[in-house]
């Protein structure tokens, strides 16, 4: 497999019980439509005890039955966001991290080098987000991070990013666990490149049916049509 090799998603997850959280951004082949998905996996009850909602414009993890939280520091948070010409999508609390650096003028690069990963140790859960930024004359870029401990004990965290021009049919899947394990194994290398369908519902079915039954949670899917700036959007609650 080469550097260029672009697979289904399906293709990439195959027969992978827990990638963890995974964020996609990429472009439609007919280059029509930005596309941004997020979706959530849990092991644990606390974990799984979630669904996406949608409120104020964002979208939030939230409690399935409230009744049931454990431990919400590392569950609960704003997912998805958007500032101006600016989509921010997170694994965590960074989403806000990002949002308020935006609305004080700073970059999402300058913001997240004020974060690392996450402290539920031994798995150091990596952060990833991506910001997509579209400009006045239909076109976009975006860009995915992954903040991860430099080694087992979490001494140090190391910082990566990437920026992409959009290309047609192609995007960039980024995930938080290469799979399954106590601890957890940490995402490694660069963003998988993934096929991009031009319809949404085939997309959303696509990364839905090829999660984990047991694991998968949560799943949020957005295209937004570049010449037109309508936003049509899928989202699939386990729990509901």
């Amino acid at each position: 497999m080469n550097v260029y090799t672009t697979r289904q998603f399906k293709e990439i997850v195959e027969g992978n019980e827990y990638p963890g959280r995974g964020i996609i951004a990429g472009l439609t082949p007919d280059g029509s439509c930005a596309v941004n998905a997020y979706f959530i996996m849990g092991r644990s009850a606390n974990s799984r005890n979630r669904v996406f909602k949608e409120r104020d414009g964002a979208i939030f993890t939230e409690p399935f039955d409230a009744s049931k939280v454990e431990d919400p520091s590392l569950i609960i948070y704003a997912a998805i966001r958007e500032y101006e010409n600016k989509l921010v999508v997170t694994n965590g609390n960074q989403t806000d991290t990002i949002y308020e650096g935006l609305l004080s003028g700073k970059s999402e690069h300058d913001t997240l080098l004020t974060r690392c990963f996450e402290p539920d140790a031994p798995n150091l859960t990596p952060r990833i987000s991506s910001v997509t930024t579209f400009d006045d004359f239909g076109g976009f870029t975006y860009t995915l991070s992954i903040l991860k401990s430099a080694d087992a004990e979490g001494t140090a965290c190391n910082r990566f990013f990437y920026e992409y021009a959009p290309l047609n049919g192609l995007g960039h899947f980024i995930h938080t666990y290469e799979t399954n394990g106590n601890p957890l194994p940490t995402f490694s290398g660069e963003p998988r490149r993934v096929e991009i369908p031009d319809s949404i519902d085939d997309f959303t079915d696509e990364i839905w049916n090829s999660l984990n039954e047991e694991n998968k949670i949560s799943l949020y899917v957005r295209y937004t049509d570049l010449a037109t700036g309508k936003v049509e959007t899928r989202m699939i609650n386990k729990n509901c």
